[in-house]
């Protein structure tokens, strides 16, 4: 028996082992030679995650909230307009950051489980001129896919700098940031990225700096401020000691233990693993009577999946009979559907073992929960798919 527990949330995540012991060393300093040419590496490998070999990578002591506090900061002024595309929970949060700095705001939002269409964010677009496009890739709180590439062709087309929520996406999902042009790509460490909580990361495009470098007044947030940061990631990228905040050393080794992974396996690759897990997982949810909050399998995640409980089965006792079965999921997010939903994380190193355990459970607190299905019936869509 395991020593501990399967971790099936959408972050953070299961973490690969030679990760989390690269943590475990003695704390090195912040300008030791060798720190500076790992922190040099991480800023150039995770614009090859992220597909922008001209952006500005930003790597920072944060969260993913942060990560977005920033593009917000920097790229807003007050009075400019910008327009939220909202799938949920965090699209309602960064149209939260970005009024905080003087943004005039236009939210789009569709029902529960689905996409604004193309149609209407392209409608939206002419009818006024817009400084900013933000819009949530991943949505961690529905599990719904935006479509990134016709977004950011949208963007291009009507001269808006356009700002992707990544937190649950980046390598996990498909992003091309510099072919799709997208201006900012952020997102955390503790999801696809796989590595512990604790780092904010975004790469900016040159077209985002440019509009950076262009504002009339200074950034609202000093510990966000890109004229901070800027000069610090260019002296790493040139591997020379710099200070603005003293950086988180260990997660940053191992930042670069996991980004090489992640180039090594092979971004495409790892995109059609995730696609794939996402598929089994959606499959094996369906062939035990459970459905999904996204409308169609065209707009679900696939980094973490969102079924409904089924009517006759008690929240609470279930996630705590999956908690004794060896395995951790998470309960709904969006405040009006709380209890009647919970969400299952599938990204990073996670395997098919992983994903025949947590079926498993699911299947096995269902049928002594008094639901009918099949025993089986999902653990065998988990392997059709493998």
């Amino acid at each position: 028996m395991k020593s501990r527990k399967l971790l099936m949330i959408p972050g953070p995540i299961e973490f690969e082992n030679d990760v989390l012991q690269s943590m475990a060393i003695p704390t090195p300093s912040h300008v030791d030679p060798d720190f500076i040419s790992v922190f040099s590496n991480c800023l150039e490998l995770f614009k090859d995650v992220c597909q922008s070999p001209s952006g500005q990578a930003f790597i920072v002591a944060g969260t993913g909230t942060l990560a977005m506090d920033m593009a917000a900061a920097n790229l807003i002024e007050s009075g400019d307009k910008a327009l939220v595309v909202s799938t949920g929970y965090f699209g309602l949060r960064f149209a939260e950051i970005l009024k905080r700095y003087g943004a005039d705001i236009d939210l789009l939002e569709t029902e529960v489980g689905d996409i604004v269409s193309m149609e209407r964010i392209e409608q939206q677009l002419q009818a006024k001129t817009y400084k900013l496009l933000a819009f949530t890739h991943v949505d961690t709180s529905t599990a719904v896919l935006n479509d990134a590439k016709q977004i950011g062709a949208l963007g291009k087309k009507h001269g808006v700098l356009t700002v992707l929520d990544g937190v649950c996406s980046v390598a996990g999902e498909d992003i091309k940031q510099d072919e799709w042009g997208i201006d900012v790509v952020l997102t955390a460490s503790q999801k696809a990225v796989g590595v512990p909580p604790g780092l904010a990361l975004l790469v900016a495009s040159q077209k985002a700096m440019q509009a950076f470098e262009q504002r009339k007044s200074p950034v609202a947030n000093y510990y966000a401020d890109w004229a901070n940061w800027l000069p610090i990631m260019k002296a790493y990228e040139n591997k020379q000691a710099s200070y603005f905040g003293t950086p988180p050393v260990n997660l940053i080794i191992a930042l670069e233990k996991s980004l090489k992974a992640i180039v090594k396996e092979g971004i495409d690759k790892r995109v059609e693993r995730h696609q794939r897990a996402g598929k089994a997982m959606r499959a094996a949810l369906k062939a035990i009577g459970l459905e999904v909050l996204s409308k169609s399998d065209d707009i679900a995640s696939n980094t973490l999946s969102a079924p409904y409980y089924p009517s006759q089965i008690d929240p609470s006792a279930f996630l705590q009979g999956i908690n004794q079965e060896g395995i951790i999921l998470a309960g709904g997010l969006l405040p009006d559907l709380k209890s009647k939903y919970f969400r299952i994380g599938h990204m990073g190193s996670v395997n098919k073992g992983d994903l025949l355990a947590t079926i498993g459970a699911i299947e096995t607190v269902l049928k002594n929960s008094g639901h009918q299905h099949e025993l089986g019936s999902g653990t065998a869509e988990i392997l059709k798919h493998f």
